[in-house]
């Protein structure tokens, strides 16, 4: 599943690179895109591939509603066992998902992380401090909170009774799942610098609106 928000100079490679790693590994797959109230050619661009294949289906938010909607909705049109999920602006190698289904007979949440991550300094920064306020308020003990490269039990998944629907979203999942004592293992995947297109979770208002939604969930003691 790719979230999609502005990444019309991504999104055919990434979907070219997922169709041909899922027909290596998977006789039955779905590509799903939520396109996030893109506005450029994101949305037309996603139609015109789902028109020339039926594995890959195009979802649209007719405004920008925050990556955790767009995960959410991605959650929500899924219907196979397992949900993989990652980002759309090639910054990781869809192969590696080959790593995370050698976990699968023991596991029903494998998580990667970046090694190492290869993002500006200040969001590399951002995000050492974000997961250290995660760990600090529950407990979470996890490499990369918001690694975009998990590959989920998608029922165990659609069941959570997630609260956030901004960049809070990846941590909420990994903190039910600790809380309902599910198990996960964590595989280091390679990560790459942004070559096309703008990183659009680094915004002010993505960030603040992150923090109220975790403080949120620690006053709400889940």
């Amino acid at each position: 599943m790719f979230p999609a928000h502005n990444e019309e100079e991504n999104i055919i490679h990434s979907v070219e690179i997922a169709t041909k790693v899922l027909q290596e590994v998977a006789s039955e797959y779905e590509i799903i895109i939520v396109n996030d109230g893109s506005k450029d050619g994101t949305g037309t661009i996603i139609d015109e591939l789902a028109s020339k294949d039926p594995h890959i289906k195009a979802i649209h938010h007719e405004k920008n509603l925050g990556y955790g909607d767009a995960l959410w909705t991605g959650i929500q049109n899924a219907k196979y066992d397992w949900f993989f999920f990652t980002d759309s602006d090639l910054q990781f190698d869809i192969n590696e998902i080959k790593k995370l289904l050698a976990y699968t007979p023991q596991y029903k949440i494998v998580l990667g992380y970046r090694a190492p991550r290869k993002d500006p300094f200040m969001r590399i920064l951002n995000g050492l401090g974000w997961n250290i306020l995660v760990r600090i308020l529950f407990g979470l003990k996890v490499r990369d909170i918001d690694c975009a490269f998990k590959l989920i039990d998608r029922k165990i998944l659609a069941e959570l009774p997630l609260k956030t629907r901004g960049a809070t979203t990846s941590a909420e999942i990994l903190i039910r799942f600790m809380r309902s004592g599910h198990k996960w293992i964590e595989v280091p995947v390679s990560h790459y610098p942004r070559q096309r297109g703008s990183p659009s979770g680094a915004k002010p208002k993505v960030i603040i609106k992150a923090f109220r939604e975790l403080i949120k969930l620690y006053f709400m003691g889940i």
